[in-house]
């Protein structure tokens, strides 16, 4: 049995870390220690935020960290929300309120056209303070409006995948945890640590 600290308090995050590493691993999250420091994400890529988080968290903690920082990159919007997604709308904004954000920008677009956009996910490995290795996942897809599906989280309910007509928040989770670009990100880690 091989034992991660995920570097989030995001119960959603963690079940479905577990669900994809599978029995191999005994995963848990932050949600465990009150006293664990919140790392703020001040970098400017996806990349950054999960080095520090994992670095910082690796010189506190035993076990090997695992840090993700993911997002919805948007093309017509040059990429945002980008690293701001789980803030887009503002400081501690709810799931509804980045998805309003999103989409009143989108809507300022008069040609209704199709917004292709895409997933993103970067994992950071770290131990006693060092990167072990890195893991990026991508999954491309377009946005809808309105939003659609009631499982998932964050922008789920308006990010359809390519080749599919549903949304995310409309899959069955064992599906999203197949495709996503978390899932995609996770199984790459899994290769890595059952070497």
């Amino acid at each position: 049995m091989r034992h991660l600290l995920l570097a989030t308090r995001n119960s959603h995050k963690t079940r479905e870390f577990a669900e994809i590493l599978g029995a191999d691993f005994a995963v848990r999250d932050l949600s465990g220690d009150p006293e664990a420091p919140v790392i703020e994400e001040t970098g400017s890529t996806f990349a950054e935020n999960a080095i520090l988080k994992a670095v910082a968290l690796s010189k506190q903690f035993a076990e090997v960290v695992v840090a993700d920082d993911s997002g919805l990159e948007v093309d017509v919007l040059q990429g945002a929300p980008g690293v701001y997604s789980a803030r887009y709308a503002g400081p501690g904004a709810t799931d509804d309120e980045n998805i309003a954000r999103l989409l009143s920008e989108l809507r300022k677009f008069a040609d209704n056209r199709s917004f292709t956009a895409r997933f993103r996910c970067l994992l950071a490995l770290a131990r006693r303070g060092e990167v072990i290795d890195t893991f990026q996942g991508v999954i491309e897809g377009t946005i809808v409006d309105p939003p659609r599906g009631n499982t998932g989280f964050g922008y789920d309910p308006v990010f359809q995948p390519a080749d599919f007509t549903q949304t995310f928040a409309e899959l069955p989770s064992a599906e999203k945890n197949r495709i996503s670009h978390r899932a995609r990100a996770i199984r790459s880690l899994r290769g890595k640590l059952l070497i």
